[in-house]
């Protein structure tokens, strides 16, 4: 479903745009294709690409006339890139965050968004923040930047996930309602109570969301709330995804610990965020429920700049609790398991997105991680059912789906590294059936 102000700014900039149908055909010919799905390359392969879609794949495929013809030369293909924990909008410094124009910050987030199509990522979940004009600037092709799935406002209680008031400030309620910068810019909301839930949920609803994030359980780069603690009381929680699941979409929900995870699930949570502190039997929990989990490694690899000692000590408990987590998922079978960043506030390492495939490598094999990054991000993406402002397969190479496609000079099912050395191995990056790199012909 496209919002409405895309719709219109497409419809101006079509207006003083040269006319033209769409982007032409594409024939891309002699690739090895790794589906998203498959164990093994598809040998020997022709990809025809006509409005932006997948219209044929086989062997020996004659372009219609006029098409581009694009020889491969046995490259490997895969889907394009779908990282499922983002926050394309919050790439600037945190003092930046908290005082710079909104503007300034908007120019900002255009440049990270070049920066993750520069990647082969085509596709992002925004995990919280006000990204939906960014939104509609891409998809109208006024900047160049990834499909954004946005959340929009990342929703906690007082003293949760989305309150970065100092315990030394007055509260929200003692300062007259004055919140926060991130809350005033549409990128955090504070609420308690389910009435103020439901308002919540249906104004990030009205305003473009394809999915709803909140917090029930402590995080990092918050202030008041340890990352054992539990936030959202249940009623509160069910409000939240009865809301969403009215509108035909889901929540994903931030939470390290297994009491909170268990609370989330229990009253309608379809993705968990994070998770770093699950046990076996939570794990269990949510595999038997058919929950999805979406981790991230190289986030906590680093401290984010800015934070405090408190809030590291807590960045470092969560990269503690990364291998029990992982280990436990691959010893019970479980692979409901997408691929994203969660980086924040830290502009140079959003530079590293792509190392994100080889630190996973650590606990699966490439063609898992493969598939986190790729069809198992696809899947979870069209839980957002009518709301879903791209509809159509995502994350595969199939006839019928979106034409995002990466060409690599190596098979990254064999060496990740061919990934993350993306600027010498990645020799073209396609979203919706339009050529973003090529350095073949």
């Amino acid at each position: 479903m496209k919002r409405l102000s895309a719709a219109i700014l497409s419809g101006l900039i079509a207006t003083t745009a040269t006319a033209q149908d769409g982007p032409a055909p594409i024939l891309i010919q002699n690739v090895r294709i790794f589906d998203g799905v498959s164990e093994t390359l598809i040998e020997g392969q022709d990809v025809l690409v006509e409005n932006g879609m997948i219209s044929k794949i086989g062997a020996g495929i004659a372009g219609p006339d006029g098409a581009e013809v694009i020889d491969a030369g046995g490259r490997v293909m895969t889907p394009g890139f779908i990282y499922m924990h983002e926050h394309i909008m919050m790439q600037a410094s945190g003092p930046e965050l908290l005082i710079a124009d909104d503007r300034y910050l908007a120019i900002l987030a255009s440049r990270t968004a070049r920066q993750y199509l520069d990647r082969g990522i085509t596709t992002i979940r925004d995990a919280g923040g006000n990204s939906f004009g960014l939104q509609d600037a891409i998809d109208a092709g006024v900047v160049p930047g990834p499909r954004i799935y946005p959340a929009g406002a990342m929703i906690s209680q007082s003293s949760g996930h989305a309150d970065h008031l100092f315990p030394s400030q007055p509260t929200t309620f003692m300062a007259d309602g004055r919140p926060d910068r991130l809350v005033r810019s549409g990128d955090f909301l504070v609420v308690d109570g389910v009435p103020e839930i439901l308002k919540g949920v249906r104004e990030q609803l009205r305003r473009g969301a394809t999915q709803i994030k909140i917090a029930v359980g402590g995080g990092t780069g918050s202030i008041a709330d340890p990352l054992e603690v539990m936030e959202f009381r249940p009623e509160e929680i069910r409000a939240a995804t009865e809301a969403a699941a009215d509108f035909q979409t889901y929540v994903m929900a931030h939470v390290y610990n297994s009491d909170g995870i268990r609370r989330a699930i229990d009253n309608g949570v379809r993705s968990i965020e994070h998770a770093n502190l699950i046990d076996r039997e939570t794990m269990q929990y949510m595999k038997d429920n058919d929950v999805w989990l979406s981790p991230q490694v190289t986030v906590y690899t680093f401290i984010p700049p800015g934070y405090t000692d408190g809030q590291a000590d807590k960045h470092r408990q969560a990269f503690a609790g990364l291998d029990n987590m992982f280990s436990i998922a691959r010893e019970i079978g479980f692979d409901n398991i997408v691929l994203g960043s969660d980086v924040i506030s830290s502009p140079k390492d959003i530079e590293g997105l792509l190392g994100e495939f080889e630190k996973r490598a650590k606990w699966f094999s490439n063609l898992e991680v493969l598939r986190q990054a790729t069809s198992n991000g696809g899947e979870l993406l069209a839980l957002s059912g009518v709301l879903n402002p791209y509809p159509g397969e995502l994350g595969v190479i199939a006839e019928g789906a979106h034409a995002d496609l990466l060409l690599f000079d190596g098979n990254p099912l064999e060496d990740l590294n061919v990934i993350v050395s993306f600027e010498d191995n990645m020799d073209l990056i396609m979203k919706a059936g339009e050529i973003h790199k090529n350095t073949i012909n």
